[in-house]
């Protein structure tokens, strides 16, 4: 039993609110899963429970499990497999070794993303737990590159999505999404962001992302706002 949220009940209908909570987080879970092709075990399953008085408290009670053993992944659904992708002279990788960072900055350079530091590059891949890149046997140069991270069990932030320029429209951006979010989802990751301009956002509609889900904002730190306080 896992307590989810705690809060002072201000007045009689205020229970009445957070079953909505559970509810649309419920629904955003199941959904996400049968996106990617997954069945819904009953497991996750929610059923709130509630104590009224002086605080109210929510929790969340799941069925036991059939098994304590680790349940298996979740089958990923791709457009285009591995097999498929190496038998049109791509391979996917999953960790950055190989990875040649002066070649990813030229690949960030080509899609308008700022060159960078390789030292710093590679510090930021040593704390990048999911990392994604696809090379192009023919050259052994990256085409295709993505990154997340996250705390590992809650919430994750997919960075750095590029596809060279001159290998766009080959299904490359597609591959490496769908791989990065299935690997997070297997993790049990299922609150997952990404930033992205206005012009891309039609590319990741079809993948499971919208804009401003229930109205939530996103807010980004910025020091000449601050200042501007």
């Amino acid at each position: 039993m896992a307590t989810i949220r705690t809060a002072k009940l201000q007045r009689a209908t205020d229970h009445e609110k957070i079953p909505g909570f559970l509810r649309r987080r419920e629904r955003t879970l199941h959904a996400t899963m049968l996106a990617h092709g997954a069945a819904i075990p009953a497991a996750a399953l929610i059923r709130p429970k509630f104590r009224l008085g002086h605080r109210l408290t929510v929790r969340c009670q799941a069925e036991p499990p059939l098994s304590a053993a680790r349940p298996a992944p979740l089958v990923q659904n791709l457009t285009i497999s591995d097999p498929d992708l190496a038998s049109r002279g791509f391979v996917v990788h999953r960790s950055p070794a190989g990875l040649d960072l002066d070649e990813l900055n030229s690949v960030f350079a080509r899609v308008g993303f700022p060159r960078r530091r390789p030292d710093k590059i590679a510090k930021a891949l040593e704390h990048t737990p999911t990392v994604l890149w696809i090379e192009d046997t023919r050259s052994s140069k990256p085409v295709a590159f993505a990154r997340a991270t996250g705390d590992g069990v809650f919430n994750a932030i997919i960075w750095d999505v590029v596809v060279d320029p001159s290998f766009q429209g080959l299904g490359l951006g597609k591959a490496i999404m769908e791989r990065v979010v299935g690997d997070l989802l297997e993790m049990g990751i299922v609150n997952i962001a990404l930033y992205a301009e206005p012009q891309v956002l039609g590319f990741y509609r079809p993948l499971g992302f919208c804009a401003d889900p229930d109205g939530i904002r996103g807010m980004v730190y910025s020091a000449k706002n601050k200042n501007k306080q």
